[in-house]
């Protein structure tokens, strides 16, 4: 099976069994009756992937891969905050009448700042690094910037980065303040497993750990008893990730460029609600 679906199972047993409900709190999120979306989570869920391996996507209900490599590269390549950048609408909800989701997500890697080696932006900065100071413990981004979340749809929730070479390989840590645990997990599992392998690539690099950490990991209310039931689906062997080799600069990646192969998953058949 999976490497990926056992994390997934353990994480999501774990959260139903051991963790602490919120119903005797009010919460933020609502549905889309305007219930209020009730959680139970865990505190400091902390899983660990060894990219060199196997691909980390769940088979226990699919993932819909490209989909997901088109919004990392919506947020990494084309550090773009507006929806109508982007070929999903996952990010509708948010967005306002021009499309934009405010000072959020690719907006502030596309911030350029000023280094004693010249300005870059946050993205160009890790691959300067990456490339030329490999040794470096500074290559981090992050995205939760005080100062501009009044202007932000949506607060981060994948927020910071941490890049880590140790011999050729290039190892990374995505934290995260908070997930919708069936919804999200393996989405964004899926995408920064992916911007590990583009950077390692253009770097000249061979991936390492991928290591994701997240502050409130959790399961709504509604979601529990499609949880259930993904948890006695079938598992079957991880695919393998092929990425194009003839690509060399980061902004070059299309998703054209990766595909799974030998991807099999058990369809979802429940429709997963998102609180908002």
């Amino acid at each position: 099976m999976s490497y990926a679906d056992s994390v997934f199972k353990a994480m999501c047993r774990d959260i139903i069994d051991n963790g602490v409900w919120d119903t005797d709190l009010a919460v933020r999120p609502r549905w889309l009756d305007g219930t209020p979306a009730h959680t139970v989570k865990k505190f400091c869920v902390v899983n660990r992937y060894d990219l060199s391996r196997e691909f980390p996507i769940i088979t226990l209900r699919r993932t819909a891969f490209r989909s997901a490599v088109d919004e990392l590269l919506w947020i990494w390549q084309k550090k773009s905050n507006n929806v109508r950048d982007l070929n999903s609408h996952i990010w509708d909800s948010w967005a306002d009448e021009s499309g934009s989701i405010g000072k959020a997500y690719g907006y502030q890697l596309g911030v350029k700042h000023i280094y004693p080696e010249g300005e870059f932006d946050q993205v160009d900065r890790v691959i300067y690094d990456l490339k030329h100071n490999p040794a470096s413990r500074r290559i981090m981004t992050n995205i939760y910037n005080f100062q501009d979340l009044h202007e932000m749809h949506l607060y981060p929730c994948a927020y910071s980065m941490t890049f880590n070479v140790t011999g050729d390989r290039l190892n990374a840590i995505l934290n995260q303040r908070s997930q919708d645990t069936l919804t999200a997990n393996n989405w964004n599992v899926v995408q920064y497993a992916v911007l590990v392998h583009m950077l390692a690539q253009v770097s000249g690099l061979k991936v390492g750990e991928f290591v994701h950490v997240i502050a409130d990991a959790h399961i709504y209310d509604r979601h529990i008893p499609i949880v259930e039931k993904v948890l006695q689906n079938p598992e079957y062997p991880a695919p393998k990730l092929v990425v194009n080799p003839d690509v060399k600069d980061f902004y070059d990646f299309t998703v054209d460029d990766f595909a799974l192969e030998g991807y099999e998953y058990t369809p979802l058949t429940d429709k997963i609600e998102v609180a908002v």
